[in-house]
């Protein structure tokens, strides 16, 4: 990804009731052929990558979760399905974000929380992550 003209990152926790869940490893990337994605991690961090050529492509979490191979939508996070007994919530730098969570946009130093769980369970949701300082992010100006 080296040249990259927009380099940036989000970070995304995922709580399954009341149960932190990691986020894979190496997600969008491919050692035996040494390429990367535009959207990947490095480490279980839950850290995302977004390093592109281009300043005004857009990324969407459900592009990661696609590259990821793992279904989201407004009542699925993989195989569990929001049923009513269970819910699944979406927020974004800690406020609650209605519809389909496929739809965030993945903006720099973002905190995203994926929550499913028994509808009225009460999860302490994070509206901020303390980035590494060594990022190397790249932001076009303007």
């Amino acid at each position: 990804m080296e040249g990259a003209v927009k380099h940036f990152h989000a970070h995304m926790d995922i709580v399954v009731d009341g149960k932190p869940i990691p986020v894979a490893a190496n997600l969008g990337v491919s050692t035996a052929e040494q390429v990367m994605s535009e959207l990947h991690t490095h480490d279980a961090s839950g850290v995302i990558h977004i390093e592109a050529f281009t300043t005004d492509k857009r990324y969407t979490l459900g592009e990661l979760f696609a590259e990821w191979e793992v279904r989201l939508d407004s009542t699925h996070l993989g195989g569990l399905t929001a049923d009513g007994k269970n819910v699944l919530r979406a927020y974004v730098n800690g406020k609650q974000v209605h519809g389909d969570p496929r739809t965030i946009e993945l903006l720099p130093r973002q905190e995203i929380a994926l929550v499913y769980g028994p509808a009225g369970q009460r999860v302490d949701v994070p509206s901020t992550y303390e980035f590494p300082a060594d990022l190397g992010e790249v932001l076009p100006s303007g």
